[in-house]
C-alpha cells in the first residue's frame, strides 16, 4: 500500500468511461490524480506513480500514458 501523503488530497478516477470494471485489467491499472501543494501528480493501484507536475491536465496524460501500455 503507498503511503498516504500528508494535507489535503484531491483525487479523481481514470478509468476510460467504456472499459468493463471489475476486470483484471482494471484492478491492475486504476489510476487516480493526486495533489500535494502546488502539485499533481498520477498514482496507479499496481505502484506506479508519475512525476509531480504542475499541470493537472498533464500528470492525467501520464496516468493515460500508463494505462495503455
Amino acid at each position: 500500500m503507498l503511503p498516504r501523503p500528508a494535507g489535503p488530497v484531491a483525487r479523481t478516477d481514470h478509468r476510460p468511461a467504456d472499459a468493463p470494471s471489475g476486470t483484471a485489467a482494471d484492478q491492475a491499472h486504476r489510476t487516480t490524480t493526486a495533489e500535494r501543494g502546488a502539485f499533481a501528480f498520477a498514482r496507479c493501484s499496481c505502484g506506479w506513480q508519475g512525476p509531480a507536475r504542475r499541470a493537472r491536465d498533464r500528470a492525467r496524460r501520464d496516468a493515460a500514458e500508463h494505462t495503455a501500455r
